[in-house]
């Protein structure tokens, strides 16, 4: 399978507010979740994945487990950035210099952790890279002044999903926070649009991407027919779902 990747801005003391200070006070939920006006049912998951999240083993990977329960905890509070294959981890191993935007998380936590720890995505389902809230800034600044930075970014953000990471960027500039990058929070079917899967808020993922997934999976099923057929009007109309799903 291929990498639905999303962006998570969440700042570094949120980290520990809405998921380890949760994991250890069950009545952080209730608070949190009236203090950010969130609906009943995203409260209910919210308290699922850290239910979840307790569980975890001490010899489980913390980018499968822990990293990737933060990144759907934080889809709950405020809107998270969807590209189809674009992770900044394999930015990093094609580019490495691009690694110096990235901190990890034993720089992050202000404990120490038992789980094992990659920092980057290896497989589906786990977290990322996480960019600082001073490097989300420095990143954005070298994309406009620096060519070379420029130059990387918009050839591994292809197709026009430079703009939703350039999105990411600017809402973590805005709020002051960093970025926690993930896969599979979200999973859209560009060809079955209501059997898309969240396990964090779906309706709090950005459109933008899922409409140039959804595209390109048209213009990739047009290039191998060669021709107008039933499905591809099918994934056309899936994509207008989509939009009055969630608005235009």
């Amino acid at each position: 399978m291929g990498f639905d990747i999303s962006y998570h801005p969440i700042k570094e003391e949120e980290i520990c507010e809405w998921y380890f200070d949760a994991l250890q006070n069950h009545d952080v939920v209730e608070q949190l979740a009236l203090q950010h006006q969130m609906e009943d049912f995203y409260k209910q998951k919210y308290a699922d994945t850290l239910a979840v999240g307790r569980q975890t083993e001490p010899n489980a990977v913390f980018d499968k487990t822990h990293g990737y329960y933060i990144a759907v905890i934080q889809g709950f509070f405020r809107t998270y950035y969807y590209t189809r294959g674009s992770a900044f981890s394999f930015l990093i191993e094609e580019k490495p210099h691009f690694k110096k935007y990235t901190k990890n998380w034993q720089s992050i936590l202000p404990f120490s952790m038992d789980n094992s720890v990659a920092n980057l995505i290896t497989e589906n389902y786990s977290s990322g890279v996480y960019i600082p809230a001073d490097q989300a800034i420095a990143l954005l600044n070298d994309y406009y002044n620096n060519s070379h930075i420029k130059q990387d970014l918009d050839h591994f953000f292809s197709h026009k999903r430079i703009d939703v990471f350039l999105s990411a960027l600017e809402a973590s500039k805005k709020l002051g926070s960093g970025i926690l990058e993930a896969t599979e929070v979200v999973e859209p079917n560009p060809f079955d649009m209501p059997k898309s899967i969240s396990y964090s808020n779906l309706f709090n993922c950005d459109k933008e991407g899922v409409y140039l997934y959804i595209d390109a999976a048209a213009e990739q099923m047009s290039q191998i027919q060669n021709t107008q057929t039933p499905q591809q009007q099918e994934t056309s109309n899936k994509s207008s779902f989509w939009k009055k799903l969630f608005g235009n």
